[in-house]
């Protein structure tokens, strides 16, 4: 039945619920162990407060907090179908998707990154998405290269 055939409350909450998908980028789905393991969890968490959300009895509440589990459900459902599981790097000779970089920029600061995947990317702490500028500059460079990146320099002091 349509909701324009139910009372108004039931519309409002219809109207709440429907939620744009998670945005997913058209970037290879690369991922380190810890990062599909980060998915797997989030995807079971996501899943809990679906199930949890579906005993609500009142069907408007139930909508409203299904809204975003079920989002997330499809999202991390989608993201972990899609990973590439990337092995650990063997070699430091070269910057590449699993390695931790140190480099000095033009301005003097000294900043260490992890390349990893866009979900388990977190720049705070220390992890940057290799589809990220920086991360774009420095893949396939080696310790000593000095990048461009836009007006700005940064040079690679260590690879691990």
């Amino acid at each position: 039945m349509s909701v324009a055939f139910v009372k108004e409350e039931s519309a409002e909450a219809a109207s709440e619920t429907i939620l744009p998908a998670r945005p997913i980028s058209d970037r290879v789905n690369l991922v380190t162990e810890a990062g599909l393991k980060m998915l797997q969890v989030e995807l079971a968490r996501a899943q809990q407060a679906l199930d949890a959300a579906s005993l609500q009895e009142d069907i408007n509440e139930r909508r409203r907090q299904s809204a975003v589990p079920f989002r997330d459900v499809s999202y991390y459902a989608e993201r972990i179908r899609t990973a590439q599981l990337y092995p650990v790097p063997t070699s430091n000779d070269v910057v590449g998707f699993g390695h931790t970089v140190t480099f000095r920029r033009d301005d003097g600061r000294i900043q260490t990154f992890q390349i990893v995947g866009e979900d388990e990317a977190n720049p705070s702490q220390g992890s940057i998405s290799h589809g990220s500028p920086v991360a774009i500059a420095l893949i396939g460079k080696t310790v000593g290269d000095v990048v461009r990146l836009g007006p700005r320099e940064l040079e690679i002091l260590s690879i691990s």
